[in-house]
C-alpha cells in the first residue's frame, strides 16, 4: 500500500512545462552600444527555462529571424532517451529554416544549473543564450539557504557573428587571432544591483554564457561555498575567487552580513591571457553590487594584485562516485592549429578539422543498418568514434597549442582524472588518479598541457566533444561520439520512411524535425556523403579546403598578404599619378 501511495505522489509531482518561443531580432544596448540582437518573443535577455526534476519540457520554436537558420541546445542535459532533442545542427537535427517551426520535447531526470543556446553557425553570441535551471526537492543543500539567485557572466561583441566569423576564418587572419569582445556583462547588463538582506544565505547559480572569454569572479567581503559544478553536487568547498570558462557553471552559497549599512562589489574579470592582443581601452571587468541598502554608495572595487582562483580539480562529488575502472576504449586527441590552402587558420583533432556531413550524423546512424557501427559511414571529417554498451571510455587530450581551451562533452558528465600544469606536454601515464574524481561536463586544458577524462557509455546518442570557445567550433575543433548506434535504431524511428525502426515501440522522430530537413532539400538517410546505396562510398562528402602548398607557414602567409597589399597600393598610386593632367604636376 505504501509503495502504491509513493508511486502516485511521484507521478503527480512531475509536470509538463510548456514554452512557446518565437526567435526574432530585437535591438539591445547592454553596454551602451545599440545593435541587432537575437531575442525570444520580442524580448532580450531571453527567458529563463525552469523545471523540476522529473518534469517533461516541451518547447515550440518558430524561427522568426527571416535571414538566418537556428537551433537550440540544452547545455549539460544528458537527454537520456531523447538524443534527437540535443540540438546541434548536422549532428542531431537540421537547422530550423526561416519561418519554420520545430518542437523540442524531453524529460529531465537531473537537477542543477544549465543553460540553453543556439548550436548553429556560431550564432549564440548574438544573444540567443539563457539560463536553464532544474530544481531538486531532494537537494542535499536545500535546508542551507533562504533564496536562489541566477547570475550569468558573458562577453559581448558589437558586430554580428556572420561578419565576425567571415573575418576570423580568412586568409587575412592567418594566425587565427580570435575577435576580442568589446565588453563583459553580468546578467546581460552592466552595473547590476543584486538586492540582498542581512543575515541570509543565498544560493547563487553562476553561468558563463559567453562565446570566448573565461572570467574570474569574486564577491568582495564575502566567501563562497561551492556546492555544485555543471549539475554535479560537490562536498562544500570554500573559495574567495572562482574561474569560469565559457559554458561552465557553479552553484555557491553566500551568507550575507548582519550589518546592512554597506554595499559590496561583485566583480567579473575576463581572462586576458586568451586574447592575442588586448585592444587599447578595453575594460575587461564588469561590476555589480550586493546591495544591502539603496541609500549606501556602490563602492569601486579594490584592485587585485593577482588572480588566485579556486582549483576545481580538487572538488569531491557529493555522491563520492569512485574512479571508473581501467578503460575499455581510449580516445586520444591531439589539439593543434594550422592553415589550409585558403590561407585561413583551422583547429584540428588528430590532423582532422571538423566539416559538417551532408546527412545529420544521427540520421546516418538510424539508416545504416549494421554498418552503423563502422566509423567510416559518418565521414572522416566528422572525427567519429563509435562506442559499445557500458564501455568505460577514456579521453586523453594533449593540447599542442599555447592557448587555454574549455572542452565540453554532450550527453555526459565525465570524471576529470588528470589535468596537467602549463607546458607539461603530452600525457605520459605517470599520474596518480584521485579516488573520487571531480565530475563536470566542461573542463579547461592549460596551454601546452593535457587532460584525461573518463565516462561510461550508458547513454545511446550522438554526442559532440568540442572546444566551447565558439571561434574554435567555427574553425573545426570538434569530434563526434557515436554511442551504441544499434540501440538507437531500436529506440528511435524515422517513422513513415523506408528506414522506420522494426521496433513498433520506438520513439518517432517528430514531423517538425523531418520537415526542417526536407524544406532545405537535406536528405534524412545515407552516409555522410548522402549515399544510400553504397554506405562505404564517401565520394561527394563535404571536404575541408586543400592543404597549403608545402613550405608555406602562417608567417609566410602574413608576409605574402602584406606584399600583395603593398603591391596593390603601389599600382594604385602609379595609376593615379598617370591620370593626372600634366599641368597638375609640379
Amino acid at each position: 500500500m505504501l509503495l502504491t501511495i509513493c508511486f502516485i505522489v511521484s507521478v503527480t509531482v512531475a509536470a509538463i512545462v510548456n514554452y512557446d518561443f518565437n526567435i526574432s531580432w530585437v535591438t539591445a544596448q547592454p553596454d551602451g552600444f545599440s545593435r541587432p540582437t537575437i531575442g525570444i518573443n520580442g524580448e532580450w535577455p531571453i527567458p529563463q527555462i525552469s523545471a523540476n526534476v522529473g518534469d517533461r519540457v516541451i518547447i515550440n520554436v518558430v524561427n522568426g529571424l527571416g535571414n538566418q537558420t537556428t537551433s537550440l541546445h540544452f547545455h549539460g542535459l544528458y537527454m537520456n532517451g531523447a538524443p534527437h532533442m540535443d540540438g546541434p545542427v548536422s549532428v542531431t537535427q537540421c537547422s530550423i529554416p526561416p519561418g519554420g517551426s520545430f518542437v523540442y520535447d524531453f524529460n529531465i531526470e537531473q537537477s542543477g544549473t544549465y543553460w540553453y543556446h543556439s548550436h548553429d553557425s556560431g550564432q549564440y553570441p548574438d544573444g540567443l543564450r539563457g539560463a536553464l535551471i532544474v530544481k531538486d526537492p531532494d537537494s542535499p543543500f536545500k535546508d542551507q539557504y533562504d533564496e536562489e539567485l541566477v547570475l550569468t557572466l558573458s562577453d559581448w561583441y558589437h558586430d554580428q557573428m556572420p561578419g565576425l566569423i567571415a573575418r576570423f576564418m580568412s586568409y587575412a587572419n592567418p594566425t587565427g587571432a580570435e575577435p576580442v569582445p568589446k565588453s563583459a556583462l553580468m546578467n546581460e547588463t552592466q552595473d547590476l544591483d543584486i538586492k540582498v538582506e542581512p543575515g541570509k544565505t543565498y544560493l547563487f547559480r553562476i553561468i558563463n554564457i559567453g562565446a570566448f572569454a573565461a572570467q574570474y569572479l569574486w564577491f568582495e567581503g564575502h566567501t563562497m561555498r561551492i556546492v555544485e559544478v555543471d549539475g554535479i553536487y560537490t562536498e562544500a568547498a570554500e573559495a574567495d575567487m572562482i574561474y569560469l570558462t565559457a559554458a561552465q557553471r557553479y552553484s555557491v552559497l553566500i551568507t550575507t552580513k548582519e550589518d546592512a549599512s554597506s554595499n559590496f562589489a561583485v566583480v567579473g574579470s575576463m581572462d586576458q591571457d586568451l586574447f592575442d592582443v588586448v585592444p587599447p581601452g578595453l575594460n575587461p571587468n564588469v561590476t555589480g553590487w550586493l546591495v544591502y541598502s539603496d541609500s549606501a554608495p556602490r563602492p569601486t572595487p579594490a584592485l587585485v594584485d593577482e588572480f588566485e582562483p579556486f582549483d576545481d580539480f580538487t572538488l569531491v562529488p557529493y555522491d563520492k562516485l569512485p574512479l571508473f575502472a581501467d578503460p575499455d576504449y581510449s580516445i586520444n586527441l591531439d589539439v593543434k592549429m594550422d592553415n589550409l590552402g585558403d590561407g585561413a587558420n583551422y583547429a584540428w583533432f588528430n590532423n582532422i578539422t571538423y566539416v559538417r556531413p551532408k546527412v545529420n550524423t544521427l540520421y546516418t546512424a538510424l539508416t545504416s543498418g549494421n554498418l552503423a557501427t563502422n566509423p567510416a559511414v559518418y565521414g572522416e571529417h566528422t572525427n567519429p568514434f563509435v562506442l559499445e554498451k557500458d564501455q568505460v571510455v577514456e579521453i586523453v587530450l594533449n593540447n599542442m597549442d599555447p592557448g587555454k581551451h574549455p572542452f565540453h562533452l554532450h550527453g555526459h558528465a565525465f570524471q576529470t582524472i588528470v589535468r596537467s600544469e602549463e607546458e607539461a606536454g603530452s600525457y605520459v601515464h605517470n599520474e596518480t588518479f584521485p579516488e573520487y574524481p571531480m565530475r563536470r561536463d566542461t573542463v579547461m586544458v592549460r596551454p601546452n598541457g593535457n587532460i584525461v577524462l573518463r565516462f561510461k557509455a550508458d547513454n545511446p546518442g550522438i554526442w559532440l566533444f568540442h572546444c566551447h570557445i565558439e571561434w574554435h567550433v567555427a574553425s573545426g575543433l570538434v569530434a563526434t561520439v557515436i554511442e551504441r548506434p544499434l540501440d538507437l535504431q531500436n529506440t528511435l524511428s524515422l517513422a513513415g520512411s523506408p528506414y522506420a525502426s522494426p521496433n513498433s515501440s520506438a520513439l518517432a522522430i517528430p514531423t517538425s524535425h523531418i520537415e526542417a530537413c526536407t524544406k532545405q532539400d537535406i536528405s534524412i538517410a545515407g552516409n555522410a556523403a548522402g549515399n544510400q546505396v553504397d554506405l562505404l562510398n564517401l565520394q561527394g562528402q563535404n571536404e575541408p579546403h586543400a592543404p597549403l602548398p608545402e613550405g608555406f607557414t602562417a608567417k609566410g602567409i602574413v608576409a605574402m598578404t602584406f606584399s600583395i597589399v603593398a603591391a596593390l597600393l603601389g599600382m594604385g598610386v602609379i595609376g593615379w599619378y598617370g591620370n593626372l593632367d600634366r599641368k597638375d604636376v609640379k
